[in-house]
């Protein structure tokens, strides 16, 4: 507990946007959220309080870092498993568990329990040889669809294989193969889960996707079945309790005609739940933080009947300052709400989101794009 205020202190291991906004939500909870971050300029130490510089995969420093907190956590998911159980093992509370983050952390392992737990998911295999892309792609066609087992993100460590010759550079890697899921498209179930087992599921959204980055959030998902959702809901329940997971899962889903198949994990705050922020009664920051310390999980319901997020990239360098484009963009649009990460601009890198709420899908997709392309581009 922080002995000037009586209330906890979670610790969170990276310096993020995650971290950033996590950081927001603590503080209207009274709650001091220490944060590990590799730079004084990395965007949750522009704003928190107590921010201790060192390296997630230096375990002195995680052990220094842990110290005093009630529970430590997570903005990413490259923290070492062996440096986990020994925080764990020094009796300190981190969650989620070396034993649940694995099945974020590696494609594989993530596919071989999904695959004993009967969850759907594509067909795959490790790759271990060209034979391997050959029987893929005689099975379920081309293209085959490699990923790097760790580390990926935001289309890095995605390879669409046309051929052998187009796998060659990945042997010897730790790579997974899986089919091309003829998807209609891409969906998010959301939850929380506490230690005690209490779980709260949001809205299932749809994600869209450009060039392996999500650009826009749409909640609730359009179109679809109160049972599919129900399905999709219940599904993110059903792993989070069989992987032990404490904290939010993010279970990134495809639909398809024959239902739904999982793509990915996350067991953290996610991109997929930035929406919550305005747009549900209790963000997916608030819910992690409960989550970790145990409290009860908070409402979910949504707070207008659309919401849609638009994430705003870094663009081309040069025109009008970010500051000038904010003048603008409120004049234009006062309901829109910013969050800026205080990141570096670089072309693609996701430097905020824009968050709309309204009654009419249409036009509230439309505010959002034009906000997000106005901050991007600046015309």
């Amino acid at each position: 507990m922080d002995g000037r205020t009586g209330l906890p202190v979670v610790g969170m291991v990276g310096g993020g946007q995650l971290a950033r906004m996590t950081h927001q939500a603590a503080i209207a909870l009274g709650q001091s959220l220490r944060v590990l971050a590799e730079s004084a300029d990395d965007g949750a130490a522009l704003v928190a309080a107590d921010v201790r510089l060192g390296s997630h995969l230096d375990l002195a420093a995680l052990r220094e870092f842990a110290d005093g907190c009630d529970a430590v956590t997570f903005d990413h998911e490259h923290v070492p498993g062996e440096h986990i159980r020994a925080l764990e093992k020094d009796g300190f509370k981190v969650y989620p568990s070396a034993d649940a983050l694995i099945f974020a952390q590696d494609k594989g392992r993530m596919r071989e329990r999904l695959a004993a737990l009967g969850a759907p998911i594509p067909n795959w295999r490790r790759l271990t040889h060209l034979t391997d892309i050959s029987e893929m792609s005689e099975r379920h066609g081309w293209p085959v669809v490699a990923k790097a087992a760790r580390g990926g993100y935001d289309g890095r460590g995605v390879w669409m294989l046309h051929s052998l010759e187009d796998a060659e550079p990945l042997i010897g890697k730790d790579i997974v193969l899986e089919e091309r899921v003829p998807l209609r498209r891409e969906l998010a179930a959301l939850v929380a889960r506490s230690p005690f087992g209490q779980v709260a599921a949001y809205p299932v959204v749809e994600t869209v996707q450009q060039d392996g980055i999500c650009v826009e959030v749409i909640a609730p998902a359009p179109g679809l079945s109160d049972q599919r959702a129900l399905e999709a809901q219940q599904l993110a329940i059903d792993l989070a309790t069989s992987l032990g997971v404490v904290g939010l899962l993010a279970v990134e889903l495809f639909e398809t005609d024959a239902g739904l198949v999982v793509n990915e994990l996350a067991m953290r705050p996610h991109n997929s739940g930035h929406w919550t922020i305005e747009g549900a009664r209790t963000s997916q920051f608030e819910q992690h933080l409960r989550a970790v310390l145990d409290y009860p999980m908070g409402e979910t319901a949504l707070t207008a009947p659309v919401v849609v997020m638009a994430n705003v990239l870094g663009g081309a360098p040069g025109g009008i300052s970010i500051d000038e484009r904010l003048h603008h963009l409120f004049a234009e649009d006062p309901g829109a709400r910013v969050h800026l990460y205080g990141k570096q601009v670089r072309p693609g890198r996701k430097i905020g989101h824009v968050t709309v709420l309204g009654d009419d899908l249409s036009s509230v997709r439309a505010r959002a794009a034009r906000a997000a392309r106005w901050l991007q581009e600046g015309e």
